[in-house]
């Protein structure tokens, strides 16, 4: 059994932007808050909105078929509906031909008495099994096969004697007298004929023996979808569709199979459809088709079925699936920083800054206005009143902010922009408004109350829902879940008095948080109402520039690893140690402070790396010292076992580096080649200097600051051991920059392997607009300065006397001028359209022009290392080790 196993690092590198990776799903993509399932006819939830899949799930409902239900009102209801699936379906024919001989023992059978008393019901369903296992088309080779690979082993109905067969149906129904049971005969003579194709057959058979009973009943449409697939095999392709049509319309459970086979029927299905419809009924059901179709703006369509019937049950399908592409760019499950992949647009499609909220503050006070808050405030004792909201200057720019979520955003999941359905929101309201007034349902007041809740207008909606009074119970959960979105969504600013609100009047929401765990995996449950109100609070929270809060809404503490931000790592340990908090507050640090160990040492080791990299090593060894509990930096690794699920165990270290212990002695060498896969002692190589006993093997970080303490006392000097104590500090200074074989050392990484942090290109800080949402999905460090090492060296290169120990220093130093000119070069990118005719040409000049900038700003210590010192043993073993020097002395 394979086993895979991942660091948490290189499993956030994996998941980062997986759109386009086989786990990703479209319908998870977005906070579906509105319910589409409350639509009252359910036999339309295939037809809801899904980007997941060909139909909308409905795993949790069975709809129900009416030819049980045709079979159930057949036997008087005596049987339930469960009953008469079990007979009809699943009861092996043998105990029925038993029970057609008075031996039956099964208890459905005996709850219909007698086999005379349906004879001719048990005579058919016998017949039925019999041929049942046979009813499917046999598969034929044509050039459409490789849609669909046909099982040739699989029993078709050519495997029946034809002639016999349709000899035997006949008689039996020319012998039925309940013409409910010949109309079920007639519909396995339409059927054999058509599964046997013979296509011509199975359309006179339906005139001669379906047409004539001129029943409308559960049987008669099961004929009629046979007929339309014969006709389809004779590329009939309008009638067939018409008769698919039919039976979309009419039928239960046979919805999806009609509509797929309408459209395989005929590319000008529908609008073929709405031509040859003549009444309400119909008219109404092909413009549901064509809305369906093409669902880029559905509006047009709609605004004809209300003109038609407002009370349209199908009008409320097209609402809710309409309401659901708008949540797609409403309330994606993450607003994405980048302004160019993230423009907003406001409700009539153009590209704008967000709009000004319409009625989250009422504006301004009055004085008497003011006076009645007062004592609302002094006399009123009721739990669970809403705090009221303040209209201060600060609250109306926190109102304001451009920032503030959630707004519009092109959906990318149907490819280019100009591939994305438009925003329809507005004459979407105007159309619930209208049929609100004339339809009885409450369902298009919560339609309406939900849209302008998505466009910020939290007063109308909230007045909508007090208004709407209802007794079903699926009404009733959606206008809760609305109310609190609204009461939650509208506040101004999140304080302490309104985080008790919260937690006191949505227990079911505040009480169990979500741990914060990042990812989803196949099988988990989609984004939730509650994952919803963790966003807009991290949002309000980073607007209110309470950004520690924001991040442990977001984030797990141990996420802080992945791009140690040093404000923001100040922020969330001030709140970790803010005193008297909220109940919510503390619901925040209890399920997302998550397993760092001592949580103290957490931070600690954290402002002590940021400390060394700046070279402040006495400030570091003070956080060092209260970080001696460090655990190790907490990873985890992934283990996936033939399961979508993985297993995560903690990273063990063992004698292994661990962020804070077990550092090599080679940290203070230099490179003997640039190998960062190679062992330590075959990259590095340590300075043969004595007198620095206090430079030890496996140390950890707090022996490492001592030592570097010591060394800059020493460095201090003038002699041949300061110039030596200066060059080791400036080796350890470029060894653990991002050219360094020890650069994990200070930026909380486990090895020295090419991930984000040491990406010379990614020397921009994470920009982050809206909250932390998905902080670890990008890793970066603050850039290396190798000013500090250069600094070092030259110190060290004014204060020796040696010639061969120059010549390393100076080409030590050359190397951090290197990640100098690595930073220059990041900053200016050739950027330039490869369509461009003079593209080449571009090119060519741009390379002049870096390398002219490398060789006059970027070649210093080179150059006097190939001036002075050309003649030195050192110099002359770097020419042979190191392929760019040798380039260098024998080009410049």
């Amino acid at each position: 059994m394979k086993k895979i196993i991942l660091s948490t690092a290189l499993f956030f590198l994996m998941y980062s932007k997986t759109e386009a990776c086989a786990w990703y799903d479209p319908d998870n993509g977005y906070f579906n808050l509105f319910t589409q399932t409350i639509i009252k006819d359910k036999t339309y939830l295939p037809f809801l909105h899904t980007l997941s899949n060909r139909f909308y799930g409905h795993e949790h409902y069975e709809i129900p078929s009416e030819n049980i239900e045709s079979w159930q009102k057949y036997f008087g209801n005596s049987l339930s509906y469960l009953e008469t699936q079990i007979l009809v379906e699943k009861m092996p024919m043998k105990e029925l031909n038993d029970f057609k001989k008075g031996l039956a023992g099964n208890s459905i059978l005996k709850k219909l008495g007698s086999y005379q008393k349906y004879q001719e019901a048990i005579d058919y369903l016998i017949e039925a099994k019999y041929l049942e296992p046979y009813m499917r088309i046999n598969y034929v080779e044509s050039p459409d096969s490789f849609y669909f690979y046909g099982d040739k082993n699989a029993e078709n109905a050519t495997q029946l004697d034809y002639e016999k067969t349709i000899s035997a149906l006949t008689s039996l129904y020319n012998a039925a007298k309940i013409p409910e049971i010949k109309l079920r005969y007639a519909y396995q003579l339409v059927r054999f004929n058509h599964y046997t194709r013979h296509y011509e057959e199975s359309t006179e058979a339906f005139k001669k023996y379906v047409e004539p009973l001129q029943l409308k009943s559960a049987p008669y449409f099961m004929a009629l979808d046979q007929l339309a697939g014969a006709q389809r095999g004779l590329n009939k392709s309008q009638e067939a569709n018409w008769n698919f049509f039919q039976v979309f319309m009419k039928s239960k459970n046979r919805k999806e199979s009609a509509f797929v086979s309408m459209q395989l029927s005929d590319s000008a299905s529908f609008d073929n459809i709405l031509k040859r419809a003549q009444s309400k009924e119909e008219k109404n059901m092909a413009y549901f088709l064509l809305a369906y179709q093409d669902f880029s703006n559905p509006i047009p369509m709609m605004e004809k079925m209300y003109d038609i019937d407002p009370n349209s049950e199908i009008l409320k399908v097209l609402a809710a699936r309409s309401i659901n592409e708008l949540e797609r760019s409403y309330l994606p499950i993450y607003f994405n920083n980048d302004d160019k992949d993230n423009s907003t647009v406001n409700s009539i499609g153009k590209s704008s800054t967000v709009p000004k909220a319409k009625t989250e503050t009422s504006g301004e006070v009055s004085f008497w206005q003011k006076i009645k808050n007062f004592f609302i405030h002094l006399f009123s004792s009721e739990e669970g009143t809403t705090p009221e909201k303040a209209t201060d200057e600060s609250d109306k720019n926190l109102l304001n902010n451009p920032n503030r979520l959630p707004f519009y955003t092109k959906n990318e999941n149907y490819g280019p922009p100009e591939n994305s359905p438009k925003n329809f929101i507005d004459d979407f309201e105007k159309l619930t408004s209208k049929i609100k007034e004339k339809s009885d349902d409450e369902f298009w007041q919560i339609a309406d109350a939900y849209l302008s809740f998505l466009k910020k207008d939290y007063d109308k909606s909230k007045q909508t829902l007090t208004q709407i009074k209802t007794t079903n119970p699926e009404y009733i959960t959606e206008i809760n879940r609305m109310k609190m979105l609204n009461d939650t969504v509208s506040q101004p600013k999140i304080t302490a008095e309104y985080e008790d609100y919260l937690v006191k009047t949505y227990p079911e929401i505040f009480a169990n948080l979500p741990l914060t765990s990042g990812h989803l995996y196949n099988g988990e449950s989609q984004p939730s109402t509650q994952q919803f109100i963790q966003d807009i609070l991290a949002n309000r929270y980073f607007i209110q520039g309470e950004e520690g809060k924001s991040f442990l809404m977001s984030n797990r503490l141990s996420d802080l690893q992945y791009n140690p931000n040093s404000k923001l790592i100040k922020s969330v340990d001030d709140f970790y140690r803010k005193p008297n908090k909220t109940t919510l507050e503390q619901n925040i640090i209890s399920k997302n402070i998550d397993d760092v160990g001592n949580i103290d040492a957490f931070f600690n080791v954290l402002y002590g790396d940021r400390e060394m990299r700046l070279a402040n090593f006495e400030k570091a060894k003070g956080f060092y010292e209260k970080a001696t509990d460090f655990g190790g930096i907490p990873r985890e690794e992934y283990s996936w076992n033939e399961s979508d699920t993985p297993t995560v165990t903690k990273t063990k270290y063992g004698n292994n580096y661990n962020g804070f212990k077990n550092i090599s002695s080679l940290i203070f060498g230099h490179n003997v080649w640039e190998s960062f896969n190679s062992p330590e002692n075959e990259s590095m190589k340590s300075e043969n200097f004595t007198g620095f006993p206090f430079i030890k093997n496996g140390m950890n970080k707090v022996e490492l600051a001592e030592a570097l303490i010591q060394l800059k006392k020493i460095g201090l000097g003038t002699d041949e051991k300061s110039a030596e104590a200066n060059q080791l500090i400036g080796n350890l200074l470029y060894n653990t920059s991002s050219l360094g074989y020890f650069r994990e050392v200070f930026v909380m990484d486990i090895n020295n392997d090419n991930g984000p942090k040491y990406h010379f290109y990614n020397n921009d800080q994470p920009v982050f607009k809206y909250y932390y949402k998905n902080f670890a999905d990008d890793s970066f460090v603050e850039p290396d300065n190798f000013d500090l090492a250069i600094n070092y060296y030259q110190k060290a290169l004014n204060q020796s006397k040696d010639e061969e120990q120059k010549a390393r220093i100076l080409f030590q130093m050359a190397s951090s001028e290197q990640g100098r000119y690595y930073q220059y070069e990041t900053k200016a990118p050739f950027d330039l359209n490869y369509g461009d005719p003079d593209y080449d040409k571009k090119q060519a000049d741009y390379m002049k022009q870096m390398d002219l900038a490398k060789n006059q700003k970027y070649r210093t210590y080179f150059t006097e290392l190939k001036k002075n010192y050309n003649h030195t043993q050192t110099s002359k073993s770097l020419q042979g080790s190191c392929s760019y020097y040798d380039y260098f002395m024998k080009r410049n």
